[in-house]
């Protein structure tokens, strides 16, 4: 069973020495999970009138998959940006070019601006997508610099909050991957309840 570790980073916050250690599923469940919490946040956004835009690297179309999925997903879900090569995170998502330069693509501003530029990136008639959710990080089998497979930036917009949350996976590839999924999903839906 893959472990996992998380800490919240915001604008306003860091979260240093707190780190929560949860366990995550594995597989097929890790994957039905991720259809459980997909439906939950598709049902809040639909209640609350708000929409969606996904930026993805690491996950390489899971989250969005994941959220269209959903029957009903078509009246809040904005749809998503794969950008898998650094330099579309860039070019397409709007993140800062020196900040990728300077500290690569695993980072917390860089998830931050994903989720945060997304949402203007896949504006509809000049309307943004309410909420912003990014995936960044390594999936493995290997190390990328100094970040160990495992390493995950989460980026949440939502109004004028933006902010990341670390997660250190264990497990193979597509654990990693699809764990990445199930907890940017969790979390979504604990920061909607929450306000």
């Amino acid at each position: 069973m893959p472990e996992l570790m998380s800490e919240l980073m915001s604008e306003q916050r860091t979260a240093d020495g707190a780190a929560q250690v949860v366990a995550a599923q594995d597989g097929a469940a890790q994957d039905g999970a991720a259809q459980d919490v997909a439906a939950q946040v598709v049902a809040v956004l639909i209640e609350r009138g708000l929409t969606i835009a996904v930026a993805e690297s690491l996950t390489g179309g899971l989250l969005a998959a994941a959220l269209i999925g959903v029957a009903g997903a078509s009246a809040t879900v904005l749809g998503g940006v794969v950008a898998y090569n650094t330099a579309l995170k860039h070019s397409v998502i709007g993140v800062d070019a020196d900040l990728l330069a300077q500290q690569g693509p695993v980072h917390p501003e860089v998830a931050r601006q994903m989720a945060d530029r997304v949402r203007s990136a896949l504006a509809v008639n000049g309307v943004p997508a309410d909420i912003g959710l990014s995936t960044t990080g390594v999936a493995g089998p290997g190390p990328q610099g100094e970040h160990p497979a495992g390493t995950v930036y989460l980026g949440f917009a939502i109004g004028d909050d933006v902010s990341s949350l670390r997660l250190e996976l264990t497990g193979d590839r597509e654990a990693i991957r699809n764990g990445t999924v199930s907890e940017s999903l969790s979390r979504l839906i604990m920061a909607l309840e929450s306000r």
